[in-house]
């Protein structure tokens, strides 16, 4: 899947820059879905696709990185249980 979508290549700042993109548009589809005015550019977004959108990428570029997700997210969350919280 990575490389059909050309995401397979060394250079991780453009996967970073679209990873930006799509947060901007997962954003912009919780707006939509709280009845917050459309983009002025007319532009719609699903939660769910771009949910998704977000995953497909930040997966990427983890796998680049040689991280496992899984590890990554059990140690932090390990570390988070152990934090006092405001």
């Amino acid at each position: 899947m990575e490389a059909e979508r050309g995401l397979d290549g060394p250079d991780l700042m453009p996967q970073c820059l679209k990873l930006g993109e799509e947060v901007g548009e997962l954003f912009r589809a919780v707006l939509n879905r709280h009845g917050h005015p459309q983009d002025e550019e007319g532009r719609t977004a699903d939660v769910a696709g771009e949910a998704a959108d977000v995953l497909i990428l930040l997966v990427s570029i983890v796998n680049r990185c040689g991280i496992s997700l899984d590890e990554a997210l059990r140690a932090k969350e390990a570390r988070n249980q152990a934090r006092t919280w405001r």
